[in-house]
């Protein structure tokens, strides 16, 4: 039976991740990257699509996971009628091989455990040879291999590798899976509990230099700041948007997403975060990673790229996976990769200007390319684009791209102004403006009382929230406080927004999507800016009543079936916990002092 979403927690190494269910089971996990075939997906089909569970062989009569401190190293505690087990999942920081380590610990009694393993590549398609060694299992297929250390023996044939074993008080069993390679050796024997230490070390070093949100809210922050350089791909800086791909936007629909690349959009958003966290050294990785992405034609900027800065993500639809719960189809690579996207110019603009706003050190060819970047815009500013939510249907003048291009000119003007650097800056003052003037007359629809979703339209669109929280006009601004309201009014159900309606076909899609998380914490923000502190955290404890018992949260909700949805855990929605936990309790601070 298909687990909840909000069933998984995730293990990684900063380079890939494993996303390990409430039953023991790891449905998901790509090789050697977040965005390799996977040698583990019955999370998007069956069990014989890949997977490997370590779980009680006996009726489970209590189940607890947590991590252990602050690290990404999960355990969980499984109790039967005979005794008390845990189970520690951990991926070691990468040295050469990726490893998953499963240590099974008795801690009270004697408990039968049995170990369920089905190796597959290419997202369960590619069954692969399989023999025994003494160290274990080795499966091979085309160029890719795993091995598997297991000191048990286990038994079957390709399709499925089978084993029972029994722990008892004091005694450990390990297991360590590891990719390599096929015309390569298979990787050394791990010393398990020397890594254990490594690992847990690693994460505590790492935590040691964030900053953090103190208040009841503290862990939570943290936990989301884990997470997210969980989703960072450690050689290049690029942060990934989620671990998985295809996990739907409703259950059963075709709204299915392969978010395993970096957006700029998303990246940009994080940089606010790991600057307040005092994590400089991720933001300049970022900022590194953002100057090899954008250098060439600025027309070729892309809205995302793969984790080391690949251009071509070319989708297809792979009809072998029956998705989640039979949302089809499964989709690998992503076509939006393609699209024009006004607004991740405004994004990229800001998120630079942060940087620079913070003393973080920005190479000198950065202001090149972004002074070649506003020759371009200059020229298609005003040009109908895809908007931010990547809709599939036809292009729109979208209110927020516009504001997004006010931005993008805004924050060149600041070079110049503020950072003490050279261009044109009568010249983007001049354009600035007369952005400005056309979305103030073109974006505000007097009928509806509020900006709408594009020039001349009756339909609100949730990423107007973004108005004031860039500074495009202030919070008090009658025009703002009347958008908030409006979308408040119309876009939200049980506490939550929606990103706009789509009763139309404005995306080009059929059916509804679930309730979009990070546009409910940019209401957050945006209440806070207007002062309204109650009204802000009582939406921030509703989003955070969410988060899975591990602190994962995915990026939409269903508020019919109560269950989260989108592909997980989602980045966005991570940073906006952060950001909205670090803000409320800032201005509550100030409130009270």
């Amino acid at each position: 039976m298909t687990q909840l979403i909000e069933d998984y927690a995730m293990i990684g190494d900063t380079e890939t991740a494993a996303l390990v269910g409430r039953d023991g089971s790891i449905d998901w996990l790509c090789l050697p990257r977040f965005d390799s075939g996977s040698c583990f997906a019955s999370l998007l089909g069956e069990s014989n699509h890949g997977r490997w569970q370590v779980t009680a062989d006996d009726e489970v009569t209590s189940h607890v996971r947590r991590y252990q401190g602050k690290s990404m190293v999960l355990e969980t505690e499984i109790s039967t009628a005979t005794g008390v087990v845990q189970v520690v999942d951990f991926m070691p920081p990468r040295h050469h091989h990726p490893r998953v380590v499963r240590i099974v610990r008795g801690v009270e009694g004697a408990v039968r455990m049995r170990i369920d393993l089905v190796m597959r590549f290419e997202y369960g398609y590619d069954v692969p040879w399989v023999r025994s060694t003494d160290r274990g299992v080795v499966a091979i297929a085309g160029p890719n291999a795993l091995v598997l250390d297991s000191p048990i023996e286990l038994t079957g044939l390709e399709m499925r590798h089978e084993g029972k074993f029994t722990v008892e008080a004091g005694e450990e069993v390990v297991f360590v899976l590891a990719w390599y390679r096929s015309h390569e050796d298979p990787p050394f024997v791990l010393d398990a509990s020397r890594a254990l230490r490594e690992t847990l070390t690693f994460w505590g070093d790492w935590c040691a230099g964030v900053l953090p949100v103190h208040g009841e809210w503290e862990d939570l922050a943290l936990r989301s700041l884990i997470t997210l350089k969980g989703l960072t791909y450690a050689p290049t800086g690029g942060i990934v948007a989620a671990a998985t791909t295809s996990l739907p936007e409703s259950l059963g629909g075709v709204r299915n997403w392969d978010y395993r690349y970096c957006w700029i959009r998303d990246a940009a958003l994080t940089l606010e975060s790991l600057i307040a966290s005092g994590l400089r050294g991720e933001a300049e990785s970022w900022l590194t990673w953002l100057g090899r992405v954008a250098a060439g034609d600025p027309e070729q900027l892309q809205i995302m790229y793969g984790p080391a800065g690949e251009r071509r993500l070319t989708e297809l639809e792979i009809d072998w996976l029956p998705g989640y719960e039979g949302s089809s189809p499964v989709r690998i690579g992503n076509a939006a990769f393609g699209q024009f996207q006004l607004d991740v110019y405004g994004h990229l603009m800001d998120a630079i200007d942060r940087a620079r706003s913070h003393d973080i050190a920005v190479d000198a060819v950065i202001w090149r390319i972004q002074v070649a970047i506003m020759r371009f815009l200059a020229d298609h500013w005003s040009e109908p684009d895809d908007g931010i939510w990547e809709v599939r249907g036809p292009r729109r003048l979208f209110t927020h791209s516009k504001v997004m291009t006010w931005v993008a000119f805004d924050r060149a003007v600041r070079g110049v102004e503020v950072h003490g650097l050279e261009g044109p800056v009568d010249e983007w003052r001049v354009v600035r403006d007369a952005i400005h003037d056309e979305v103030c007359e073109k974006g505000w629809n007097a009928d509806v009382g509020a900006f709408t979703q594009s020039y001349g339209a009756v339909e609100l669109d949730a990423s107007l929230l973004m108005i004031p929280i860039v500074g495009f006009l202030s919070a008090e601004d009658e025009r703002v406080v009347r958008t908030v309201d409006a979308i408040q009014e119309r876009l939200m159900n049980e506490g939550f927004v929606l990103r706009y309606a789509n009763d139309r076909g404005v995306d080009g899609l059929p059916g509804r999507e679930g309730m979009f998380l990070p546009c409910t914490l940019w209401l957050v923000g945006c209440l806070r800016l207007m002062g309204r502190l109650d009204e802000a955290t009582a939406v921030f404890r509703r989003v955070i009543a969410l988060v899975n018992d591990v602190g994962l949260i995915s990026e939409e909700y269903d508020p019919v079936r109560r269950r989260l949805l989108g592909n997980f855990p989602q980045a966005f929605t991570h940073v906006g916990i952060v950001n909205a936990s670090r803000g409320l309790t800032a201005s509550r601070t100030a409130n009270q002092d």
